[in-house]
């Protein structure tokens, strides 16, 4: 007895639930264009057609990272840590630092991402709010925090005076994980040498890590985001030393509401800070 058939929508939510949520290509393959096969002992030529280019397809250079199939293979991490450092340190300019991540082809996530998620904002703002890694809408749009959080985030901001011409938003990780997965520690130590440049060059007064990822990652701490956010740190730039603080992630708060209250106390330190 043949099984029935799947709704489209069934098989949109099993590809959504298994991460599959992106189209890498913006032409679909052509399945009919493979070699010669061999059937009972008969070779058949299958007729090679070339798919059409859609109306309107934008040149590759403006193509999504993912669609553009000239990105070399990954380096070794060891490797590629060491590129992204070198690169990094040569960067004069906060321009030229996009360019160097653009350019860099050391962590695989930019092989699956479809662009790359440097910064938005003021950088010449004097506070910088710094996240993990872009999600599904940011790697669409090419902004970071542009999707639920990103609004809870411009609310958040709001409500202490500021918005996205008055900070400097970033991540550490440029290239959205596949299926919004958690970065491993190699993909975030392959990333870190730009975010770091990076807060160099906009050399803020104040950094903001969002989540307990970014505070691991930035400031090197060993407690987790219920403890450390509110309090106060050091980051060093080499250059000089900024204020930072952790603040709960707006996708956190979005999962768990109850804590925007410590979340709004931890706002107003920030307003304090900015005002002091």
């Amino acid at each position: 007895m043949s099984q029935p058939r799947l709704h489209p929508i069934d098989v949109i939510r099993f590809y959504a639930e298994n991460g599959v949520d992106i189209a890498l290509d913006e032409i679909a393959p052509n399945r009919l264009a493979e070699p010669a096969k061999i059937i009972e002992g008969h070779k058949f030529e299958v007729p090679k057609r070339e798919a059409s280019k859609p109306f309107g397809a934008p040149p590759a250079s403006s193509r999504p990272v993912a669609a553009q199939r000239n990105i070399a293979p990954p380096a070794a991490p060891e490797t590629a840590i060491r590129d992204a450092g070198q690169l990094a340190a040569n960067a004069k300019t906060l321009d030229e630092l996009r360019a160097a991540v653009e350019s860099f082809d050391g962590c695989a996530l930019k092989t699956t991402a479809m662009r790359t998620v440097f910064a938005d904002g003021n950088s010449q703002a004097r506070i910088m709010f710094v996240g993990e890694g872009p999600g599904a809408e940011e790697d669409r749009e090419g902004l970071p925090f542009v999707g639920r959080s990103g609004k809870l985030l411009d609310r958040m901001i709001g409500a202490i005076g500021l918005d996205r011409t008055s900070a400097y938003i970033a991540n550490i990780i440029p290239w959205r994980p596949p299926g919004n997965r958690t970065p491993t520690p190699q993909e975030s130590a392959i990333c870190l040498p730009f975010i770091k440049r990076q807060i160099e060059l906009a050399n803020p007064d104040i950094l903001v890590c969002l989540g307990g990822p970014s505070a691991t990652t930035l400031l090197e701490l060993r407690e987790g985001i219920t403890r450390t956010r509110g309090r106060w740190f050091e980051y060093d730039t080499g250059q000089r030393k900024i204020k930072a603080v952790a603040l709960f992630h707006p996708a956190y708060l979005l999962r768990s509401p109850a804590h925007k209250k410590l979340a709004w106390q931890d706002l107003l330190s920030i307003k304090k800070a900015l005002n002091g």
